[in-house]
């Protein structure tokens, strides 16, 4: 599987990584079985995703859901292409698992939101096997550069 947009995030990414509420934010969320391409799109909420059969959250030590940091929203308007970025996200695991994709969610209230609350706005493959030492790290890099998760055209 190729990196995706979920249904419901698509032309709304840019808008949503500008963080324009006061106390919102983007989380990465990292998935150790996860449904085909086709049906894990269609899902709106980071509560449907986790809720439907197929898709398991990695929820062991080491590896709680991440604020991404370093958030920045590029438009270039010599090329008519908006770029998402975000600082690469890392874990220190203290215990093996097979980790498969990583979901980037928008969070519109980081001081008392649910799953429900979060919007999925990217999903990646993230095929490693942990190890129970050291760091795994997630590098946010869009092909071809520039770097970011998203470029807009």
């Amino acid at each position: 599987m190729a990196a995706l947009i979920p249904n419901i995030a698509k032309g709304r990414v840019a808008h949503l990584a500008t963080l324009p509420l006061a106390n919102d934010g983007l989380v990465a969320v990292l998935l150790t079985a996860a449904q085909a391409e086709a049906t894990l799109r269609d899902h709106a909420t980071l509560a449907a995703l986790l809720a439907a059969s197929g898709n398991t959250e990695a929820t062991f030590a080491g590896y709680s859901r991440k604020a991404l940091t370093g958030v920045t929203v590029t438009v270039d308007n010599a090329t008519d292409i908006v770029t998402v970025d975000c600082a690469d996200p890392s874990w220190s695991p203290t215990a093996v698992q097979n980790i498969l994709r990583i979901v980037f969610c928008y969070d519109p209230d980081t001081t008392g939101g649910t799953d429900a609350d979060l919007i999925p706005i990217f999903i990646d493959d993230f095929a490693v096997t942990t190890p129970t030492s050291g760091t795994i790290t997630y590098t946010v890099a869009e092909t071809p550069a520039p770097a970011g998760f998203l470029r807009a055209t």
